[in-house]
């Protein structure tokens, strides 16, 4: 089965420490039928992940809060 991430959205948010960081969600998507010269059917597996710009991965709490693993950094969503 091919996996890929699909881009659902992107935006600002401030850290704890001040700093804005750019995060960037992505759902994951799994091709099941891999039949040469078919049409592409991508579809959800339900996963969802968040990310810095610079790769890094967010984790995101069950109340909704991001934090930035390893450094303690707490990110709110910015209007």
């Amino acid at each position: 089965m091919e996996k890929r991430l699909h881009l659902l959205e992107t935006f600002n948010a401030r850290g704890s420490d001040g700093q804005v960081y750019r995060v960037h969600g992505y759902e994951h998507l799994a091709r099941l039928d891999v039949v040469p010269g078919a049409q592409e059917d991508w579809e959800s597996t339900g996963l969802v992940e968040y990310k810095l710009a610079d790769g890094r991965r967010i984790d995101v709490a069950q109340d909704g809060t991001l934090r930035v693993p390893d450094t303690g950094v707490q990110l709110r969503r910015e209007a």
